[in-house]
C-alpha cells in the first residue's frame, strides 16, 4: 500500500494502470470527456490571431520538454492487454498511404518519441503513421472531397473482444486527422490485403468517424461482445497518428489449444488474465504472462521497495480455463540487484471453491529461493488442478515471467468451447 511519503511513478503517456474495467459505455469519447461546446463544430472554429485553428489543436512545440502539453487521460480499459501489441504478434498488414512516417510506428511499443532537429528527403521524420496532404480535383475545388480519407488494416496479435481504443495523437500538432474511424472484422487464417479489402470481409463500426484532438490520447470505449482479428483504422481526411492501442479481452481457438495439448495455460495469448496484484508501480504485471522472453529489466514486474516487515507482493491470476498444472517457470531475466528473494506458488479451483475465501487457496510451490537474472524451472510431483493461480514474492522485488505448463480439462475444454462459439458467427 502506498504511503504519504510515496512519490508517484513517472506517468507513460499513452496509457494508465487502472482497475478493471467498467461496464461498457455508450459510445466514444475524447481524452477528456466530450469537446467543448463553443458554439461552433471543431472543424469551423478559428482563432483571433492569424491563420486558423480548431478547438482540438495542440500548440506548436517552442521547445523543451515535447510531453509538457501533451492531453493524456486516465482510461480505466487500459488495465487490459493490447491486444494489438506487437510483441504479441501484432502487425499492421497495409496502408493506402504512408509517404511522411510508416504504418509500423503505429504498434511500437511505449510512448512515441519526438527530435525537434530530426529531417529527412520527404520532410520532419515522425514517429508514428503520417499521410501525404490530400488535394481536391482541381483549383476551383482544392480541398478533399467529404468522406475522403486513408486506411491501415491491423491484424490482433492476440485475437479477442475489444474494450477500448486508444488513437494517439502524439507529437502530431498540426498535422493530425480531423476524424478518425475504427472498424473489426473476424476472418479465418491469415489474409492477405487483398482479401481483407474484398467485399466478403464484413466490417463492423467500433469507433463511428469522431474528433479527436491533436498531442493527446484519444480514448474511446468500445460495446461490442464479439471476437476480432483485425481492424481497420482510418483518418480523415489525412494526416498523422502516433500509436494506436487496442484493449481487450483475449479469446482463444479452442480448437488450436486442444492440438496443443500441453501449453502455458497463464499466458496472455492464451487467454490468462492478471485479475489483481498487490503493486504496479514501476511496471504492469500483466508482463509476466506476457509469450515473450524478457529483453530488459522493465519488461517484467516490479514492484517498489518494502519497507514494513509483515508482508508480501503478489499477483493473482486467472488461467486460460480449468486445467492441470504439470510444470512452472519462474524467471528472473534481466533482475539482478532487484530479484525477489523468494517466491511461491498457490492454486485455487473455482469449479469447487471460491476465489475470495482465502481457505481455497492451496499450495502448488512452497517458498522457494530465487537466484536473480536466472530461469527456475519445477516439476510438480502431481498435476495440480486450478482456475487461478497466485504468485506471492518476498519480501518485494522483481519476476520477468511466468509459466504454468499444463492441459485443459475436459471441463476446461468445453467452457472454451462454448465462449468461442457465443463469440463467433
Amino acid at each position: 500500500m502506498p504511503t504519504s511519503s510515496d512519490a508517484r511513478p513517472d506517468p507513460t503517456p499513452a496509457t494508465s494502470t487502472a482497475p478493471p474495467p467498467p461496464p461498457p459505455a455508450t459510445g466514444p469519447e475524447s481524452a477528456a470527456g466530450p469537446i467543448a461546446d463553443t458554439g461552433t463544430s471543431p472543424e469551423t472554429a478559428t482563432a483571433t490571431g492569424t491563420g486558423s485553428e480548431t478547438a482540438t489543436d495542440a500548440r506548436p512545440y517552442r521547445g523543451g520538454d515535447p510531453y509538457a502539453d501533451y492531453r493524456g487521460g486516465e482510461f480505466p480499459f487500459t488495465a487490459l492487454v493490447d491486444l494489438a501489441d506487437r510483441r504479441l504478434g501484432g502487425g499492421v498488414v497495409a496502408a493506402n498511404d504512408e509517404f511522411f512516417a510508416e504504418r509500423e510506428n503505429l504498434l511500437l511499443p511505449g510512448p512515441a518519441v519526438f527530435d525537434p532537429r530530426e529531417f529527412g528527403h520527404k520532410g520532419k521524420v515522425m514517429d508514428g503513421w503520417e499521410t501525404r496532404r490530400r488535394r481536391g480535383a482541381d483549383a476551383d475545388h482544392p480541398f478533399p472531397a467529404a468522406g475522403d480519407h486513408d486506411w491501415a488494416l491491423i491484424r490482433l496479435g492476440a485475437p479477442g473482444v475489444v474494450h477500448g481504443v486508444i488513437v494517439d495523437t502524439a507529437h502530431f500538432r498540426g498535422n493530425y486527422p480531423q476524424r478518425v474511424s475504427v472498424e473489426a472484422a473476424a476472418v479465418p487464417v491469415t489474409p492477405g490485403t487483398r482479401d481483407l479489402l474484398s467485399d466478403a470481409v464484413r466490417w463492423e463500426p467500433l469507433v463511428p468517424p469522431t474528433p479527436v484532438r491533436g498531442h493527446a490520447a484519444n480514448g474511446f470505449a468500445v460495446d461490442a461482445e464479439r471476437r476480432f482479428t483485425h481492424l481497420r483504422l482510418c483518418q480523415y481526411p489525412d494526416g498523422g497518428i502516433a500509436r494506436l492501442r487496442v484493449h481487450g479481452t483475449v479469446v482463444p481457438d479452442p480448437e488450436w489449444l486442444g492440438l496443443l495439448g500441453t501449453f502455458d495455460l497463464a499466458s496472455v495469448v492464451h487467454g490468462g488474465v492478471v485479475e489483481d496484484a498487490s503493486d504496479r508501480f514501476y511496471s504492469p504485471p500483466t508482463n509476466i504472462i506476457r509469450p515473450d522472453l524478457a529483453r530488459q529489466m522493465d519488461d517484467g514486474w516490479e514492484t517498489r521497495r518494502r519497507r514494513e516487515r509483515d508482508g508480501h507482493d503478489w499477483v493473482r491470476f486467472r488461467l486460460a480455463g480449468h486445467g492441470e498444472i504439470r510444470a512452472l517457470e519462474i524467471d528472473t531475466a534481466y533482475l539482478k540487484g532487484n530479484a525477489a528473494g523468494w517466491a511461491a506458488v498457490y492454486g485455487c479451483d473455482a469449479t469447487a471453491a471460491d476465489p475470495a475465501d482465502a481457505a481455497s487457496w492451496y499450495e502448488i510451490l512452497p517458498r522457494t529461493a530465487l537466484r536473480p537474472d536466472s530461469p527456475h524451472r519445477f516439476r510438480l510431483a502431481a498435476p495440480a488442478p486450478a482456475t487461478h493461480v497466485r504468485l506471492d514474492v518476498f519480501p518485494d522485488g522483481g519476476i520477468a515471467r511466468l509459466r504454468a505448463h499444463g492441459t485443459l480439462t475436459a471441463t476446461g475444454q468445453a467452457r472454451l468451447v462454448e465462449r468461442y462459439a457465443a463469440l463467433t458467427d
